[in-house]
């Protein structure tokens, strides 16, 4: 990509995205074009190909998606399903038949079996069952990365996938129906510190495993696939190691300054009890994180600062 390259960002709102326009504008690129959700409904087929005609952008970030926690991905099963895939199957398409050069689709962790071996590597797609709570958004992303290779297969099209781990940052969700699990427990720490409340409840029994990615991180991955890499199949985004959801609620108490008890709520489901990504494949090709976990959350909690963010 040159700096003067047309580059479209699908979802340049959201935490991916937004981060993504950032990484872009930082090193000098100009020519970005982004809409938001009223500008253009990327679920319509329509909508979506009158834009593509119209901008014929030469690049494509595809980091638009309908994406939540547990509880959102368990409750509302047939949108996270119907709403992902019209997203990504109306841009791939378009992107292809109007001759974009190179399309990055992003995904996530949870394509993965849920009793996959650890750390997950890139070939363990599609050997098991998904984890059930969020089935839904897995199949819209597998399908998705199965679409990649097919244009790439049909048509020569250099359509590449990219895996993140979990994910916080700047323009995360803090709603605790819709929010993931960092972004959550920073919210009820910070609440409970203001209200001096003396617990907070922690889902589940705080022993599965997490790894978690500064979306800055993910951006810079993103821009350095973009530049560099050009296969098949798909590429994980992690940092390599993972830590326990507990031993994550101790680390934003900390952060947060709260005194108070953290208690258990076993009758919330854990989850996939640990998701670690295998990022061989993307050291190898000259990537690795550079945000620590402890410095990440201490920058966007002091970003959030006493802001009304809630």
């Amino acid at each position: 990509m040159e700096t003067n390259t047309k580059i479209f960002i699908a979802g340049h709102r959201g935490m991916v995205g937004s981060a993504i326009h950032r990484k872009l504008l930082q090193e000098g690129f100009q020519n970005l074009i982004v809409r938001n959700s009223r500008e253009l409904d990327l679920r319509n087929s329509i909508e979506v190909e009158a834009f593509f005609r119209a901008e014929q952008p030469e690049y494509v970030f595809l980091a638009a998606a309908k994406v939540g926690g547990i509880m959102a991905n368990n409750t509302y099963r047939a949108d996270f399903l119907y709403e992902n895939l019209m997203i990504q199957n109306n841009v791939i398409h378009c992107a292809w038949k109007y001759g974009v050069k190179k399309l990055l689709f992003l995904g996530s962790s949870c394509i993965y079996p849920k009793l996959a071996p650890q750390p997950l590597k890139e070939e363990y797609l599609l050997t098991g069952l998904l984890e059930p709570t969020n089935e839904p958004y897995a199949i819209a992303k597998i399908a998705g990365i199965k679409m990649c290779d097919a244009y790439r297969a049909q048509y020569g099209c250099n359509f590449i996938s990219a895996m993140p781990t979990n994910l916080y940052g700047p323009n995360d969700n803090y709603d605790l129906e819709k929010s993931h699990v960092l972004p959550a427990l920073i919210r009820k720490f910070h609440e409970a510190k203001r209200q001096q409340l003396p617990e907070v409840v922690l889902w589940g029994s705080g022993t599965p495993l997490r790894e978690f990615l500064h979306v800055d991180d993910l951006a810079d991955a993103c821009f350095h696939l973009m530049q560099t890499y050009n296969e098949a199949g798909l590429v994980n985004v992690g940092v390599g190691h993972d830590l326990s959801i507990k031993d994550l609620a101790l680390l934003i108490r900390d952060v947060v300054g709260y005194q108070g008890a953290i208690v258990h709520d076993l009758s919330k489901p854990d989850g996939t009890p640990r998701k670690l990504m295998d990022v061989a494949k993307l050291t190898a090709v000259g990537w690795q994180a550079k945000i620590g976990l402890e410095e990440g959350i201490r920058r966007v909690y002091a970003q959030l600062g006493n802001e009304t963010w809630f």
